[in-house]
Order: C-alpha cells, then sequence, then structure tokens
C-alpha cells in the first residue's frame, strides 16, 4: 500500500461529509469508561510491531484520543509520554500515560502543547470520529519537531453512530487514501501506509505515517 495516492480523494468535502448519526454531545458519550479492546489481538500484536519499528527510544509521544491501553512495546523506553482522550478513568488506567488531559476535539481542536514539543504523535482508530480532521491534523504538525512522525492507525471497527458519514461509506482502501489525504492538506511529507495486519488472521490494520 505505500505507492497508493490520495489522488482520488475530492480538492475539498461537503460538510455534510462530517455528519454524523448521532450528533448528541460527545463528552457524554464517552463518559461511561469502556476499558475494553477495540481490535482485536492479531492487530494489536501488529500495531505493537509497527510501533516498535518506527518510533525513537525516550521520546516524547503524544497519545491523541488515546484511552487505558496505548499499545506500546514494552520494551520501549519513553522520555514522556502524554495521552488525551475523552474519559478520565479510561486515561487514568492506562500506565503507560505520565500524564493525560481531556478534550472534545471536536469542540476545540487546539492542543495545549508547545510548538515542536513532541517526537511523535499517535492516533489510534480515532480518526474516523474527527469532524475537523484537517484542522486536528495541522494542529499535530504544529507540536511535532521537524521531521517527527504521526502514525494514525485504524481497523474496520468503529462506533458506527460516530463515524462520521465520508467514513461510513468508504471502503477500507478509501479509508486509507482519505487518511493520507488529510494529512498531505495538513502540511505533512513523506506520507506512507503500511499494512502490518490484512485481516486473513484477525481484525485488519492500517498504519498512515507522515513526517512533520
Amino acid at each position: 500500500m505505500d505507492n497508493d495516492s490520495p489522488a482520488d480523494a475530492p480538492d475539498d468535502l461537503p460538510p455534510h461529509a462530517f455528519a454524523r448519526i448521532d450528533e448528541g454531545d460527545d463528552l457524554a458519550f464517552y463518559s461511561f469508561p469502556r476499558l475494553v479492546n477495540h481490535i482485536d489481538e492479531v492487530a494489536i500484536a501488529a500495531l505493537t510491531a509497527t510501533y516498535k519499528r518506527l518510533l525513537p527510544e525516550n521520546a516524547v509521544i503524544l497519545d491523541l484520543m488515546s484511552s487505558w491501553v496505548s499499545h506500546l512495546p514494552d520494551d520501549l523506553p519513553t522520555g514522556e509520554m502524554i495521552g488525551h482522550g475523552m474519559n478520565a478513568e479510561e486515561l487514568a488506567a492506562n500506565p503507560r500515560l505520565d500524564r493525560w488531559f481531556i478534550q472534545d476535539l471536536n469542540e476545540d481542536w487546539i492542543l495545549p502543547l508547545d510548538s515542536e514539543s513532541l517526537d511523535a504523535v499517535l492516533c489510534c482508530v480515532g480518526m474516523q470520529y474527527l469532524r475537523h480532521p484537517i484542522e486536528v491534523a495541522t494542529e499535530v504538525r504544529r507540536v511535532l519537531k521537524p521531521g517527527a512522525r504521526f502514525l494514525v492507525s485504524f481497523s474496520n471497527r468503529c462506533f458506527w453512530t460516530k463515524a462520521v458519514e465520508i467514513w461510513r461509506k468508504l471502503s477500507d482502501h478509501g479509508h486509507n487514501n482519505l487518511v493520507r489525504w488529510y494529512l498531505e492538506r495538513a502540511g505533512f511529507t513523506e506520507i506512507e501506509s503500511f499494512v502490518p495486519s490484512d485481516g486473513s488472521q484477525g481484525d485488519p490494520m492500517v498504519v498512515v505515517s507522515g513526517k512533520a
């Protein structure tokens, strides 16, 4: 999938592309802690192996749209691990996080972090819920050091009523192209796609990487 291009994505998207079946308050939706894995063990192992290969040691990392687990390799030392999410109980249960904050990115996408302060940003199975994905990705690029990676991973699972319309209408291949297009529009370079798990044994897993 490395040679895929976002060229078949539109130059712009209509506002209804980011409509959701459930337009209710997101903080209320996520107020109940879900201490479960949102991808299966095969996909988790594949994602963890990809992190091991791509993430530097002793890095300052933001886990965007995180939960009670970050899927990092146990033997990967981090300088500081910052978590963002929507549920305090989930984030408090994540042993890899050194600190965390709650923020609804669909209402406020400005991250409370200094520019060029991070060595990597992760977003696991969360991009499908963003109503302003290019704005969020632009903020991610702001807080990353030059050349640092934004790693966006996704599978074929989601909370269907909270996923935006364009995500619901696209195939897995279309999701890859869409995420690549988001990162391109946000100013990322060296955008690549990896398929650590193709779904032949468990959930499929795609990782899109862009450099700030």
